[in-house]
């Protein structure tokens, strides 16, 4: 049964213990802003109201966070109708182009100073507030516009030139995001409430190694400040690090209990994670992956999985081909095997169908799947917010992008997460810079050949154990590598399953590529869905019209990004 630890509504959706008696409340006339910041009690609680925003996990109810949401943007999902990138400047966009959270955070900076407790209480919590800025910023404002205005203060309705002050620079704004991490990381405890719910110096180091490996990277490949690249990729290396020496983690043995889990309390892995409960918060993930119809996961990414022998597939002698499912997965990456079923659901004869066939089953728990919590929106599983098998993720790319990558990096991260329990794979080498497995050096002749090897080979060991956890899309923009999802330019992006009709009843609701009776399931058909032509200018979102306006009015330029 699960500790009872919920998620419940109090400003925001909190994370807290049922040790908290919420029947005692300050009377409604007399909360105000004097007398709310009189104790660390208070400050604590409104530090919870923040949580939701950046702590999503699998959402709630029919609302789903980022994990599998079947219709991302990306080469891993081949749906019937791809999504297609933003094409026209938004007239508003209040819900994006908005700093509310940013003045919630300074705000909180602001009020903490003055409450009565201990100056390591009002450190700690200063680097809470400090690292929700930071997280806005980058999560949120950045890494969809580019150049944002800095705030640094609370501002009021009557501080008009600060509010309409123009956009400052990506990097000036991004070392103050550092500078937020920083301080938070050398002030925020080590361990404070439940652990594994409740932000400490790991979670604050965990999503550091996340922020800056994604802007040091955007930096390097975007012809962008590369000094400033080689900043952000050591304070994204050095997080993760500080995290791995703690000794506080590990990767458990079982791979897909991270993602079904009815009780994630105590598991090594899960650096943060938010957990669901029955009549308090649930999801409707569990759901997707049992009884709906499903987009699938595309050739392309399958292909992505090594064999067991820690070769790709272009070059092992263990791979058998793709004619039949039973092929497709002998001899492969075990991760293959316990992310998706092992037999075939086709339209016509699964009302759960995969648009490729292959169905994810990452998120099922086999034992919720027939009862009422297992449908609908009324799943329980708990979900991973950030678990130590991406920071290990993140130091390795980082120690390559700098160039410093050693064998004791890999040996530490990667070969970690491949000696997994289920898993065990060959561990990767490097030897002369170059990939290799048991002393002997290879080289996918398949891979993007403007990208180095041993990356080609850290990204690809990235895309399989991040499988369908929301980080594809994010991957590809900061690498620059956007047109990965151009479904004419990488056609096996919009493929399936190999199957011969004829193997099959006459009920069968497929397309085949060319029309064929055997070959390549091929969800998007139409010429007039495909996701093609794709215009560098969607690596950043578009400022909406009336902002731009309302600027103009009050005699401020604030410029447009490129190409819109």
């Amino acid at each position: 049964m699960k500790v009872k630890i919920y998620l419940i509504l109090l400003v925001g959706m909190l994370f807290t213990s049922c040790s908290k008696d919420f029947l005692d409340k300050y009377p409604l006339d007399s909360l105000t802003d004097n007398t709310y910041w009189t104790s660390e009690d208070n400050v604590r609680t409104y530090a919870y109201g923040t949580y939701s925003r950046y702590f999503v996990g699998y959402g709630s109810g029919y609302t789903w966070g980022s994990y599998f949401t079947g219709q991302s943007l990306n080469d891993d999902f081949a749906p019937t109708t791809p999504d297609t990138f933003t094409k026209n400047v938004p007239t508003t966009d209040a819900t994006n182009w908005n700093f509310k959270f940013v003045r919630r955070a300074n705000i909180f900076i602001n009020r903490v100073a003055k409450v009565p407790m201990s100056s390591e209480a009002i450190n700690h919590w200063t680097g809470v507030a400090r690292f929700f800025r930071g997280m806005e910023y980058a999560t949120k404002l950045v890494k969809r516009y580019g150049d944002v205005p800095w705030y640094s203060n609370a501002l009021t309705e009557n501080d008009t030139i600060q509010l309409y002050r123009p956009r400052d620079p990506r990097t000036m704004v991004m070392d103050s995001v550092l500078a937020d991490f920083n301080y938070a990381a050398a002030n925020v405890r080590v361990s404070d409430g439940t652990s594994g719910l409740t932000i400490n110096k790991y979670v604050v180091l965990a999503f550091m190694s996340r922020i800056f490996l994604y802007e040091g990277t955007w930096q390097k490949y975007h012809g962008g400040d590369q000094a400033k690249a080689t900043v952000y990729l050591n304070a994204a290396k050095d997080a993760a690090n500080q995290i791995i020496s703690s000794g506080l983690y590990s990767i458990v043995p079982d791979y897909r209990g991270l993602f079904t889990s009815l009780n994630l309390a105590g598991n090594k892995e899960m650096i943060l994670f938010r957990m669901y409960d029955t009549g308090l918060i649930t999801h409707c993930l569990l759901s997707y992956n049992n009884t709906e119809a499903q987009t699938g996961v595309s050739k392309n990414a399958v292909d992505s999985y090594l064999c067991s022998d820690g070769l790709p597939i272009s070059l092992s002698p263990l791979y058998k081909g793709d004619k039949g499912i039973a092929n497709l997965r002998a001899n492969r990456d075990p991760r293959f095997l316990i992310s998706f079923v092992d037999s075939l659901r086709l339209n016509g004869i699964a009302t759960n169908f995969s648009t490729t066939g292959i169905a994810c089953r990452k998120y099922l728990n086999e034992s919720e799947r027939t009862l009422l919590s297992g449908t609908g929106n009324l799943n329980i599983t708990d979900a991973p917010v950030i678990r130590y098998g991406e920071v290990l993720m993140n130091y390795a790319e980082a120690c390559a992008e700098l160039g410093t990558l050693t064998q004791n990096d890999l040996d530490i991260s990667i070969n970690k997460i491949r000696d997994r329990g289920g898993v065990a794979m060959t561990h990767l080498q490097i030897i002369g810079g170059q990939p290799a497995v048991n002393s002997v050096v290879y080289d996918d002749p398949k891979r993007d050949q403007t990208v180095p090897s041993m990356i080609w080979e850290i990204r690809r060991e990235r895309r399989t154990e991040l499988m369908m956890e929301g980080f594809r899309l994010d991957d590809l923009k900061r690498w620059g590598k956007i047109n990965y999802t151009d479904t004419q330019l990488n056609p096996d992006i919009n493929l399936g399953a190999w199957i011969n009709k004829a193997d099959y009843v006459s009920s069968l609701s497929v397309y085949l590529q060319g029309n064929a009776t055997q070959g390549y399931l091929f969800p998007a058909w139409k010429p007039e869905v495909q996701r093609t032509n794709i215009d560098p200018k969607v690596y950043l979102e578009p400022l909406p019209v009336d902002q731009i306006t309302l600027y103009k009015a009050h005699g401020v330029t604030l410029t447009q990004n490129p190409g819109w």
